[in-house]
């Protein structure tokens, strides 16, 4: 099992910028996809980005796409969020699994999930 720490979230207002990071530890090397998502209360979790390592492939959702940036390596993982809105706030959580990257999308795939961190945009 890999431990996930996620950090960086806060308040910020709209037009703004965050970076969240996400520390790994314990076996990484057996991560196939680090993956971001988010949720607010009362609805279901979100897909946000997410980076496969073999194939390297980084996916993003169309909410976020041109304004999130994926980076880093299995030990840290990064997501750079530039340009956000109101609509961004959520608690974010990192993730990794091995499997498949046809279900990198799949939060359900996922076996390690972060304790997740909180950001607000306000308008």
């Amino acid at each position: 099992q890999v431990q996930l720490v996620e950090s960086g979230g806060g308040l910020v207002q709209a037009g703004g910028s965050l970076r969240l990071s996400c520390a790994a530890s314990g076996p990484t090397s057996t991560v196939s996809a680090m993956g971001w998502f988010r949720q607010v209360p009362g609805k279901e979790r979100e897909f946000v980005a997410a980076v496969n390592w073999r194939p390297y492939i980084r996916i993003y959702a169309d909410l976020v796409k041109g304004r999130f940036t994926l980076s880093g390596d299995r030990s840290t993982g990064y997501l750079q969020m530039n340009n956000l809105r109101p609509e961004d706030t959520a608690i974010y959580y990192c993730a990794a699994g091995r499997f498949d990257p046809v279900s990198i999308r799949e939060s359900k795939r996922y076996a390690d999930w972060g304790q997740g961190t909180q950001v607000t945009v306000s308008s």
